[in-house]
């Protein structure tokens, strides 16, 4: 069954999604897992596109567009998705940044949802948290 985590970053982090993000597909490399980063929208998708080129010290993260997925998934381990459509190759690692729990979260081994530090968006994420309590998910939060 997929593991869910919340990590909640503090309030006063505006770029912190996005860096989180790539910290978080950074060590998922090292562990040699397969990335799914799932965006809400193409202008947050694009920020990620353009941090995760310079992240890892000082070098980039080899990552892809989820539109254009290659066929040997090894040679892309992170893949960025802004939309309804779940990658063709990729079940090990999804980074939620959206504010919905997107409809193929459960064919991951684990799902990683990031919640900004704001009021509104905590209450968003409860929603969510419940969501995958209620269904039996095992559930843990790391406070940032």
């Amino acid at each position: 069954m997929t593991r869910v985590d919340f990590y909640v970053l503090p309030p006063a982090e505006d770029t912190g999604p996005v860096l989180l993000a790539c910290k978080l597909c950074d060590k998922a490399l090292q562990g040699e897992q397969q990335v799914f980063v799932h965006a809400p929208d193409a202008g947050l998708r694009n920020d990620l596109d353009s941090a995760l080129w310079t992240t890892a010290n000082g070098s980039f993260l080899p990552h892809g567009l989820a539109e254009d997925e290659p066929n040997d998934a090894d040679i892309t381990p992170i893949l960025l998705g802004a939309g309804k459509q779940p990658p063709g190759s990729h079940h090990d690692i999804l980074i939620n940044l959206s504010a919905e729990v997107p409809d193929f979260f459960s064919r991951f081994e684990r799902v990683l949802e990031i919640v900004h530090g704001d009021d509104k968006a905590r209450a968003v994420a409860r929603e969510r948290f419940g969501y995958y309590r209620d269904r039996g998910y095992e559930l843990q939060t790391h406070k940032l």
